[in-house]
């Protein structure tokens, strides 16, 4: 006879837990852009760590127990009444096994640290007082955590768009390709040799007869046709200047999210297609998708033109079918860098040198063949002029969106133009 033997919680319990749903939901605590920063501090740290304070961790793991149905409700009351995390030694157990289950599935890296330094702690009067030393353990995110929250921010992204799937981006023409899908046909000057053995030798059979060896001459070559897959080079520009989180919205953060989901879209779907990722702000830097997450904005004016001028070199280097330049911005050009290397910043209006230099680059992309599409955060009747103007002079176009409905208009932008092969 089978029986159901029931005990007391403990917290090995955490092993209930589902660690993906978990996962989304600490989603924007690791691309946290500087949002949340209670220190007024934001720095853009490419080369550094990806470390983060444990204890932070411990926080946002409670936060998301504290939102629902990752245990049940009448457990998570429980142990919430005895006390604060600090002080609660059995709540505390749970979300440290919870967190030794994120780093067994290797979601996450953890970091003792000798001589850790806290943040900034400010003083009874408000200033910001010395760095203070600690040894608190730290812990870093890993690769497999950024391409889990690049394919789930996908996912979410096609259901709102009512696909239930997503494929690649066929068109009718046929031509020699990587992947065979139709009848074979002699070879052309120009045609990718996928060769079709077993019809080259046929074809040579056929012309000298059986025998041994088999001479093979230029007309005997035959090549599988499959159906044509054009080929895109996306440089995604994302603009990092203090006003991404300012104004009470966090618009930094979701853009990064929309980065990794469509990062993930390419190499698993379209790997014939390339992505890659400059950030704009005084300056311009090409930043690789997996230091990404560890992005936070700073006090920096925008410098739309560097941002155009580093676009155009990588595309440079790109033979694809298609080459465009997304835009992600929420405020109009308000730097440039002269020949002499210095930063010329005027952050009140559309400056006339920094427009004039800034449309010289846009031309550029227009007789480069370059696309620029261009998705605003914010509605200023500047950064609206400035992007009407651009979108005339290259053929592009502009999507006024919110930071919730960016990944949609994206996405759909990204799916319709490679569906019907736009040049």
């Amino acid at each position: 006879m089978k029986y159901t033997k029931y005990s007391r919680y403990s917290p090995e319990a955490a092993g209930d837990i589902d660690l993906q749903e978990l996962m989304n939901r600490l989603a924007d605590y690791f691309l946290q852009s500087g949002f949340d920063s209670p220190y007024g501090i934001y720095e853009m740290d490419m080369e550094g760590s990806q470390e983060r304070y444990m204890e932070e961790l411990r926080q946002a793991i409670l936060r998301a127990l504290e939102e629902g149905d990752l245990v049940p409700p009448e457990m998570l009351e429980k142990l919430l009444q005895n006390g604060e995390l600090s002080q609660n030694q059995e709540l505390r157990d749970l979300i440290d096994q919870i967190i030794e289950r994120l780093e067994q599935e290797g979601y996450i890296r953890q970091q003792e640290s000798a001589h850790v330094t806290q943040p900034p702690s400010k003083t009874p009067g408000g200033q910001i007082g010395p760095n203070q030393p600690n040894t608190e353990a730290r812990f870093e995110i890993t690769d497999k955590a950024l391409d889990f929250l690049g394919f789930k921010t996908l996912k979410d992204l096609l259901g709102s768009l009512g696909k239930s799937s997503f494929g690649r981006h066929d068109t009718r023409d046929l031509a020699t390709g990587v992947e065979s899908g139709g009848a074979s046909k002699p070879y052309e000057f120009g045609d990718t040799l996928n060769l079709d053995i077993s019809g080259t030798l046929f074809s040579a059979v056929q012309r000298n007869g059986p025998r041994v060896p088999i001479e093979l001459d230029y007309p005997d070559l035959m090549v599988h046709q499959c159906e044509y897959q054009s080929s895109c080079a996306t440089v995604l520009m994302l603009d990092c200047s203090h006003s991404m989180i300012l104004y009470g919205e966090d618009r930094f953060t979701p853009a990064k999210r929309v980065a990794l989901a469509l990062s993930h879209l390419i190499r698993t779907q379209y790997p014939g297609d390339s992505l890659h990722c400059v950030l704009f702000h005084d300056s311009a830097e090409e930043i690789p998708l997996g230091k990404l997450a560890r992005v936070q904005v700073g006090p920096y004016y925008t410098n739309t033109r560097e941002g155009l001028r580093l676009a155009q070199r990588i595309l440079a280097r790109q033979k694809k079918d298609m080459r465009q330049i997304v835009m992600i911005t929420d405020g109009k050009p308000s730097a440039l860098t002269l020949e002499d290397g210095r930063i010329y910043k005027n952050a009140f209006g559309l400056d006339p040198l920094v427009v004039t230099q800034t449309m010289e680059e846009v031309a550029k992309c227009k007789r480069a063949g370059i696309l620029i599409n261009t998705f605003m955060l914010a509605s200023d009747y500047q950064l609206v002029h400035f992007v009407q103007k651009v979108t005339e002079l290259c053929r592009g176009k502009a999507y006024f969106t919110t930071p919730y409905t960016l990944g949609q208009y994206l996405l759909m932008d990204y799916l319709d133009r490679k569906t019907r092969h736009i040049h």
